[in-house]
């Protein structure tokens, strides 16, 4: 039975129309190194200070550690430029697949490669909140039971420490009772890491093959399609979904 399950944000919960991508991209083409699509994709999910630090490293430039970081601070500002004018929104089926998992006792964290000061104000634009937070309230659409950021951790995917976090923070100790999600490699390599059930997802940028070849447990189409793996919900859970499906059919026949 799963009690935890852990998504990423960008192209696994929410849609940005490859706006990290772009981004990322841009920021280190701006030190002067040339960014391949093949690394882009490799470092993707990760840490951003460490992966622009990786990416300029293999595009021909290195960067010391003060200089990744202003090359961070100017890809936090093409990102909320880009968010500013393209505003991202809930990948189809994210708010309802929460909705599902929590109905269902399942506690639902997201883990991202962000840090806060990009988290908070994205899933505030979504209308979005995180429990026991100030800003969480009734008025939220989803409200998840904890986020873990690159902030929170010493290491960064694909490292475990942001879903063992989860984990802690949510009271859960058993790896093979999480489930943990994402579009990118190193997302499954870290859910893997961990000991959780891996699951990639093609909502992003990386193809079914990539995952595959990182060992995911599962390679769905989205999210959406979680709750309904075996051992996800249990049988009580599915009945009782089944049974409000039909309800309001028999009230309107009253």
């Amino acid at each position: 039975m799963i009690t935890l399950a852990a998504f990423d944000i960008a192209g696994t919960t929410v849609d940005d129309g490859g706006a990290v991508y772009d981004a990322l991209r841009a920021c280190v083409e701006e030190v002067g190194a040339n960014v391949a699509d093949g690394d882009l994709a490799h470092w993707m999910g990760t840490d951003k200070v460490t992966a622009i630090a990786n990416l300029a490293r293999l595009g021909g430039v290195e960067l010391d550690d003060g200089q990744a970081r202003s090359a961070f601070v100017r890809f936090r500002e093409i990102l909320a430029e880009r968010y500013r004018t393209e505003p991202p929104t809930p990948v189809p089926g994210a708010a309802q697949t929460v909705t599902r998992l929590q109905n269902g006792g399942v506690k639902v964290a997201l883990t991202t490669g962000f840090d806060r000061a990009v988290v908070e104000p994205l899933l505030e634009s979504l209308n979005w909140g995180v429990a026991g937070s100030a800003a969480a309230d009734s008025h939220h659409e989803v409200v998840f039971d904890t986020v873990v950021t690159t902030d929170d951790v010493a290491a960064g995917r694909p490292a475990p420490d942001m879903i063992r976090l989860a984990m802690q923070r949510c009271g859960v100790t058993a790896a093979d009772q999480v489930i943990a999600a994402g579009d990118t490699a190193v997302d499954v390599q870290a859910a893997n890491n961990a000991g959780a059930v891996s699951v990639g997802v093609l909502t992003g940028q990386t193809p079914r093959a990539t995952l595959e070849d990182n060992a995911a447990d599962h390679v769905l189409d989205s999210i959406a399609s979680i709750p309904d793996l075996p051992g996800v919900l249990d049988s009580s859970a599915r009945h009782s979904e089944a049974s409000a499906a039909v309800q309001p059919a028999a009230d309107a026949r009253g």
